[in-house]
């Protein structure tokens, strides 16, 4: 578990999807005045140098971020997020990217709240420095699921869990299941983001039905695939399952996958979907 850092992935097609959504939910829950909490379970080192040699090792950020950085005719939707990574590079050269805590800290007011969950140790130390000062953030070292029970429901009763394993555990596509079901008896008005890679489209058709079968309702799926899918190893896509998403993230979603599989895919040899899980 603890050999995973994202540090090798940070900017890929598959960040940039869960992002784009993760800020739109934000921008939408800021639009009432009322604080919310922003709960993130597998949060990593929060910011990451895209010249490290983690990440030029694989270079996936060149065939995600870095499509997006000099592109045209950028959506109007699209544009809040590019403006968040631009501010991280201020000398129009792209070096940095953020990962979810840190768009979270930067979009978040004085009164929301964030509580994340690291347990990588290292990255840990690098979450803590992305908040040092920061008051309204609690970072725990540990199995993030945890936090579902510890902090759910907030005060607030409003806010976003997000949930983002690294999957390198086989159990781990059923444990994001338990945390989702454990999560909602506790906070049924709240919204869930669970991301997902494809890499056995089989084992999220699973996902899907257990999802289904759980009596939760208002379940949304966001999918980008840049590849077909295979059985061979390796992310053909991903997506993002919303529970209880705003009203506008449908609609928003399917404005915005055409221009990004344009930009995103190669050769004609992807697909993005939008559709409901379970509708209200």
């Amino acid at each position: 578990m603890l050999s995973y850092r994202h540090s090798f992935h940070a900017g890929n097609f598959a960040d940039v999807l869960k992002h784009i959504v993760q800020l739109l939910i934000l921008d939408s829950l800021k639009e009432k005045e009322k604080p919310f909490m922003y709960l993130d379970t597998h949060a990593g080192a929060g910011r990451y140098a895209l010249h490290s040699d983690e990440s030029t090792k694989t270079s996936e950020y060149l065939e995600g971020i870095a499509r997006l950085w000099e592109a045209k005719d950028t959506p109007e939707l699209i544009k809040p997020y590019l403006d968040l990574i631009k501010s991280l590079n201020l000398n129009g050269e792209l070096r940095y990217y953020p990962g979810s805590p840190l768009i979270a800290k930067l979009s978040l007011r004085e009164d929301d709240k964030l509580v994340m969950a690291e347990l990588h140790p290292s990255d840990q130390i690098l979450l803590k420095k992305v908040f040092l000062h920061d008051e309204r953030a609690t970072i725990k070292l540990g199995n993030g699921f945890q936090l579902l029970k510890s902090h759910l429901p907030p005060l607030s009763r409003r806010g976003l869990v997000l949930i983002d394993p690294s999957y390198e555990l086989k159990e781990d596509y059923q444990l994001v299941i338990q945390a989702i079901k454990e999560g909602h008896k506790r906070f049924a008005t709240g919204v869930f983001a669970l991301w997902y890679p494809v890499v056995f489209r089989q084992t999220i058709k699973k996902m899907s039905a257990e999802l289904k079968a759980s009596g939760i309702k208002k379940i949304l799926q966001i999918e980008l695939g840049v590849k077909p899918d295979s059985d061979r190893r390796g992310m053909t896509a991903s997506g993002m399952i919303v529970i209880n998403p705003p009203w506008k993230l449908e609609q928003q979603m399917k404005s915005i996958l055409p221009w990004l599989t344009k930009q995103l895919v190669t050769e004609g040899r992807g697909h993005h979907l939008v559709d409901w899980i379970v509708p209200e």
